[in-house]
């Protein structure tokens, strides 16, 4: 997706244990930023905005970031009380509930979409942002509208175009094997992001029509085997990654109509995660949405460039890399569980913890997603809306938009609201897991400690200026 916007652009005091934890944390997390060619699903994040230098060093500003989730932890561990956090929790308020007709509408939008996506990828202009096809995907879908599923509501349900299809199909009604879980969901949103790493998917619409066939065709034929309601509750990677991010939302849909609540308030719901095929897909989401900051920076190139220069192929270093990073983010995260049950002195396994706490990473996601899409969506907005209007034969140079170096500090924000809410949804699930004050702090220390390492790295890449990331076709 980085390679869409230069071609627009032009150019390029806990216990011991849990002190020891924080450092075996940090050191697995920094050395990351140094290995990982992780990813972001489906076209990641790009640059909007031009970054313009630090005023301050460097190392002080990742400490101050660091230290502001650090401090938010205190906060809200002792200026708080069970029934505060409660009361917060359980605001609602009702909301008109749109009319059947909006959801036809949606569906109708969906479907259109995604036939406009197929042709246009086709038969449109090669050039990426003169093609209507490359412009919906990734500044449309996955920049703007992935956005409105955690800052308004998740309406993928009802705009999602290969549910709309499978809907009227007939079912073989086959058992899904219980075993599979949803790791198949997993495994599609790790594929999925991979193919976007290695391929031009970004730049070239005939291959991106190509791809959208293909996903088409494979989810219309598990909604088949298996049933709608289960292929898309089980296996669609991109229904389970919108849904989730639709808990941080603050509308939500209920049987009786809309419901309006804080941002995040939902994230410490009980059955949210269930299981650790579940954990891994949260992680899976958080993990991803760090890819293209990772791979575009010179840290990363110069360590590509290393190891290929001793003889080591591109391709087998971005997948070790990719795996590699993967598995590190959810060590880390066990790690933190594991540590969260030592200093709380709990019954409760660490898988257990780790499944009640594992939603609050949504909001560090949602916050991440934020801060590397929103000034693309702005710069190429006057661009899509221009091809819109003639997708066969849009303007030769289309307009964009150049947003101001200090939106970068609009980013840096993002992130760090991001992880501010996931402090507070922390918080708030600790309390409702435990019965004792001191012992909900406690179990914070170990997940407290991998946000401040994953803020300070996510800093990092926001910050840092971009880099084509070298040896990737385009």
């Amino acid at each position: 997706m980085e390679r869409l916007f230069r071609v627009a652009s032009g150019g390029p005091g806990a216990r011991r244990p849990a002190a020891r934890w924080f450092a075996t944390a940090f050191v697995a997390l920094v050395a990351l930023v140094a290995t990982a060619g992780v990813a972001a699903a489906h076209g990641g994040a790009v640059r909007g905005a031009a970054r313009e230098s630090l005023a301050v060093p460097t190392w002080l500003f990742l400490l101050t970031g660091g230290g502001v989730v650090g401090a938010s932890f205190l906060l809200a561990s002792f200026v708080t009380d069970r029934a505060f956090i409660a009361s917060i929790h359980a605001w609602r308020r009702a909301l008109p509930a749109p009319a059947r007709l909006l959801s036809r509408l949606g569906q109708v939008a969906g479907v259109v979409s995604l036939v406009a996506v197929v042709v246009l990828g086709f038969v449109g202009p090669d050039t990426p942002t003169r093609n209507l096809a490359i412009l919906v995907v990734w500044v449309g879908w996955w920049g703007g509208y992935v956005a409105s599923t955690y800052l308004v509501g998740n309406t993928w349900p009802s705009v999602n175009p290969f549910r709309t299809l499978a809907s009227p199909l007939p079912s073989l009604d086959r058992p899904y094997p219980e075993r599979f879980g949803t790791w198949p969901s997993v495994v599609g949103l790790l594929a999925l992001v991979w193919l976007e790493v290695t391929s031009p998917l970004a730049e070239d619409p005939v291959l991106l029509s190509t791809v959208v066939v293909a996903y088409t065709v494979v989810t219309l034929t598990g909604a088949v085997v298996f049933g709608t309601d289960t292929w898309f509750s089980m296996a669609d990677p991109l229904s389970r990654a919108l849904r989730y991010y639709g808990r941080v939302a603050p509308v939500e849909r209920t049987d009786e109509g809309l419901r309006l609540r804080l941002p995040g308030a939902a994230l410490s719901e009980t059955r949210l995660v269930t299981g650790r095929d579940e954990v891994a897909f949260v992680v899976a989401i958080l993990f991803v949405t760090t890819y293209d900051g990772l791979i575009a920076t010179e840290l990363w190139a110069g360590v590509v460039r290393t190891v290929v220069g001793v003889g080591v192929p591109p391709l087998v270093v971005y997948l070790g890399a990719y795996l590699a990073g993967f598995g590190l983010f959810l060590v880390a995260y066990d790690l933190a569980t594991a540590a969260a049950r030592r200093t709380c002195d709990t019954y409760l396994s660490a898988a257990e913890l780790g499944r009640r706490f594992a939603p609050a990473l949504l909001a560090i996601a949602a916050g991440y997603h934020l801060a590397h899409n929103l000034g693309t969506v702005l710069t190429l907005t006057p661009t899509f809306l221009q091809v819109l209007a003639a997708p066969l034969s849009p303007p030769a140079n289309p307009t964009v938009l150049v947003v101001p170096g200090w939106f970068t500090a609009l980013d840096l924000g993002f992130v760090l609201a991001g992880h501010l809410v996931a402090v507070w949804v922390a918080h708030a699930t600790a309390y409702d897991l435990f019965p004792s004050r001191l012992q909900a702090v406690h179990s914070q220390y170990g997940v407290t400690a991998v946000m401040i390492a994953y803020t300070m790295v996510s800093l990092w890449v926001i910050a840092e200026p971009f880099v084509a990331p070298p040896f990737l076709s385009t």
